[in-house]
């Protein structure tokens, strides 16, 4: 009997490399000449970042920031969505980022849309966050992996559980 072959397509952010770059600006923040005696900062809840600044340039100062230590961390930033900017308490400007983790129902249906027009011998499933790519041949689940990556989407995307059952 031939052996099935799978793995999983997530998008999945390390919400401790998150805690990392978040403190490791907060550091940045404090020592840096340009924001002294400001009440620019960072605070992180574990599910949502939001950023503080006198004003939309100093705003905007804070987010590279931010996005500099992300980076340094391994953090992808088509992982972060930024909402709108917002007057705050005490004449400062404030801006919330949430984190995107999961695949979401509409990106599962145009992955497995592309997995059927490669006409491949493999099936995507659908399972709540994620998308399961099966086959028999490994070759036809590393063309997939191929062309999964060779698309532009929105979000980061993994590839993880590569399984032989």
């Amino acid at each position: 009997m031939a052996k099935e072959n799978t793995f999983d397509i997530v998008s999945q952010v390390d919400l401790q490399e998150v805690n990392n770059a978040v403190n490791q600006a907060l550091k940045e923040l404090q020592t840096r000449f340009d924001f002294k005696g400001s009440k620019s900062g960072i605070t992180y809840d574990g599910e949502q970042i939001t950023l503080v600044g006198d004003d939309e340039f100093k705003l905007k100062n804070v987010v590279d920031i931010l996005e500099a230590k992300m980076v340094k961390r391994g953090i992808n930033l088509k992982a972060l969505r930024y909402g709108k900017i917002e007057p705050s308490a005490r004449d400062t400007v404030r801006q919330r980022v949430n984190l995107v983790q999961g695949v979401d129902k509409e990106l599962a249906k145009v992955i497995t849309k592309l997995v059927k027009e490669s006409k491949l011998k493999v099936q995507a499933t659908i399972q709540n966050d994620q998308v399961r790519i099966s086959g028999k041949n490994r070759d036809d689940l590393q063309e997939i992996m191929k062309i999964i990556k060779g698309h532009e989407f929105n979000i980061p995307l993994q590839f993880i559980n590569y399984r032989t059952f």
